[in-house]
């Protein structure tokens, strides 16, 4: 098991059991106690949890996202390759906005040497992409997120408004046919839905995993985006009622 998978199954526990101990990790993971120490550490660094002795407690509040760091090493095959799928929706001289998260960024590495207009709603996709001269960027004004990058508040949605795009990539932090697509932040769920409202075709960008969880607020529901980009592992059932329901889904 590699240290991303272990550090990802150790914070699952930390959600729901709010404190953890070295030993029983060690069991758990079927690694050292050594190796769980210096996981927990890695945890800490990024701000995940507070270490104790014997263990650790978890400083993430109920429904509160794990921090960009985190999340940037979480499923990054299945983001990557999912990423590719959305770079192959595009054509070249379409103008597209990418959302923030860590699948945005996924999603602005696989456009790097794309003829294309980009509206990156984050700093760090907005840096990846400035690498091509191929593309042409359009950086909204607005509040950077501390240790996210996403552009943020009432400058970014106005920016957005004054756009009319071809495509927008909209990551989430949950997605359920019954709950809708949810984030963490209502500013964040606000930029999205004027990304949505700027773009004549949306295209929503989430893994399996997210299948089932519901951040706090909502953004809209999964059957006003035209596609659904997930991985293979995504549950068959709601894919079902969303092709039913006339939106294309793709798997990467």
């Amino acid at each position: 098991m590699d240290s991303s998978t272990r550090q990802q199954r150790i914070v699952d526990r930390l959600r729901v059991a709010e404190r953890v101990d070295v030993a029983d990790l060690a069991l758990a993971l079927q690694t050292s106690e050594v190796t769980v120490r210096r996981d927990l550490d890695a945890l800490a660094a990024a701000g995940a949890l507070r270490r104790v002795h014997g263990g650790a407690v978890s400083l993430l509040l109920r429904g509160e996202e794990l921090p960009f760091a985190l999340r940037s090493v979480e499923s990054t095959a299945a983001k990557d390759a999912m990423a590719q799928v959305v770079a192959g929706l595009l054509r070249d001289g379409e103008a597209v906005v990418v959302d923030s998260g860590t699948s945005g960024l996924a999603v602005a590495r696989a456009l790097v040497g794309r003829r294309l207009t980009v509206v990156p709603l984050s700093l760090p996709a907005a840096h990846v992409l400035s690498s091509s001269a191929a593309t042409t960027l359009k950086v909204p004004g607005g509040t950077s997120r501390f240790g996210e990058g996403s552009l943020v508040g009432p400058m970014t949605e106005a920016s957005l408004r004054s756009l009319r795009v071809d495509t927008a990539v909209i990551t989430c932090c949950g997605m359920s046919v019954d709950d809708g697509v949810t984030a963490y932040d209502d500013v964040e769920a606000a930029v999205k839905r004027a990304a949505m409202a700027c773009a004549r075709r949306t295209i929503l960008v989430g893994e399996a995993a997210k299948f089932g969880r519901t951040a706090l607020s909502v953004v809209c529901s999964m059957t006003d985006f035209d596609v659904l980009v997930t991985d293979s592992d995504a549950p068959a059932g709601p894919i079902a009622q969303l092709r039913h329901a006339g939106v294309e889904v793709l798997g990467a």
